[in-house]
C-alpha cells in the first residue's frame, strides 16, 4: 500500500504556513489569529512533539552516512512514542480553526521550499505506523532524506520557526508585550506606505517562493505603473520634467522568466508606486 502524503497532516507544513500568514497579518495591521493558533496547537502538545521531530531534520549537521542511518531510527523510535489518537483529533482540530480563520485554498497556495523533504518524512512517519506499505517508496524517501541530512548544513535552519519556537516558550505577559513591540514596529516601518504598496509587499511575503505566479502579479502591477506614467507624461507640459519622465519609464521593464525576484526588484516597484502617487497629486 502507498502512502499518499497529505499536506493537511503535515505538522512542518503547517507550521511554516502559519508563520507566513503571521507575518503578512502584521504587515496588515491585523489581531494575527494565526499567533493563537501556533500558541494552541504548538506548545506543548503532540503536534508540537511531532513538528519538533521534523525540524531535527532541518537543524542537523552534516553527517556520516552511518551517523545519518542511526540519526533516522532514533527520530522513527521517538515518532513511535507519541499518542496517535491524540495527534489526529490535534490536526483535524487545528485544520477546522484554520478553515474557520482563513481561505483555505489561499492559505495553502504557496509553494513551499522544503517541501520534498517534509512529504519524505511524513511518509516513513506513517510508515512507521502500518506494516502493510511500499516497500519500494518507503526506501526512496528515506534515501531522500539521507542525502538531505549528508549533504546539507545547520545553514539549512530556518530564522522564522526558531523565533517562533522561542516565542512560544516566553510567559504569557512576555509574548504579550513582544507580539505588541513587533505590531508597533511593522506600523512605524509602513505607516507611510500607500494601500497600493501594502498591497503589493504583502504579495511578495505571501508567495515569495510561487516564483511563476508572483512574477505574473508584478508584471501586472508593472504594466499598470507604466500606464499610469504614459498617462501622466502626457499631460505635462513641462518639457524638461517630461525628458526625465520620459527616461524613468523607458527603465521599467517586465521581470524576464529567468529573472530572480530580489529584495531590490520589489524596492523599485514601491518606489515607483510613490512616484505614480506624487506626480498625481
Amino acid at each position: 500500500m502507498r502512502i499518499k502524503h497529505s499536506k493537511y497532516r503535515n505538522p512542518a507544513i503547517l507550521f511554516e504556513l502559519l508563520v507566513r500568514q503571521t507575518t503578512a497579518d502584521l504587515i496588515q495591521n491585523k489581531d494575527s489569529v494565526s499567533v493563537k493558533i501556533l500558541k494552541k496547537y504548538f506548545t506543548n502538545t503532540e503536534l508540537g512533539k511531532e513538528y519538533a521531530l521534523y525540524s531535527t531534520f532541518n537543524t542537523t549537521q552534516k553527517l556520516s552516512e552511518a551517523k545519518a542511518e542511526m540519526y533516522i531510527n532514533t527520530i522513527l523510535e521517538q515518532r513511535k512514542k507519541l499518542d496517535n489518537n491524540k495527534l489526529n483529533r490535534e490536526k483535524y482540530n487545528l485544520i477546522k480553526e484554520i478553515k474557520r480563520s482563513y481561505d483555505i485554498d489561499n492559505f495553502f497556495k504557496a509553494k513551499i521550499d522544503n517541501y520534498k523533504i517534509y512529504a519524505a518524512i511524513y511518509t516513513i512517519f506513517e510508515s512507521n505506523q502500518n506494516k502493510e506499505v511500499d516497500t519500494k517508496q518507503i526506501l526512496l524517501n528515506k534515501i531522500n532524506i539521507l542525502e538531505h541530512i549528508t549533504e546539507g548544513g545547520i545553514e539549512n535552519k530556518t530564522a522564522s520557526a526558531t523565533i517562533v519556537e522561542e516565542f512560544m516558550k516566553e510567559d504569557k505577559e512576555i509574548r504579550l508585550i513582544a507580539y505588541k513591540l513587533m505590531v508597533e514596529k511593522y506600523n512605524t516601518k509602513y505607516a507611510n506606505f500607500s494601500t497600493k504598496q501594502k498591497e503589493i509587499l504583502k504579495e511578495y511575503i505571501n508567495n515569495v517562493s510561487e516564483t511563476e505566479s508572483l512574477k505574473a502579479y508584478l508584471n501586472k502591477i508593472i504594466k499598470e505603473i507604466k500606464s499610469e506614467l504614459l498617462t501622466i507624461y502626457e499631460s505635462i507640459d513641462d518639457q524638461v520634467t517630461k525628458i526625465r519622465l520620459n527616461e524613468t519609464i523607458k527603465l521599467l521593464k517586465p521581470i524576464k522568466q529567468n529573472e530572480s525576484i530580489k529584495d531590490e526588484v520589489i524596492s523599485n516597484i514601491l518606489q515607483y508606486v510613490e512616484l505614480v502617487d506624487i506626480l498625481k497629486k
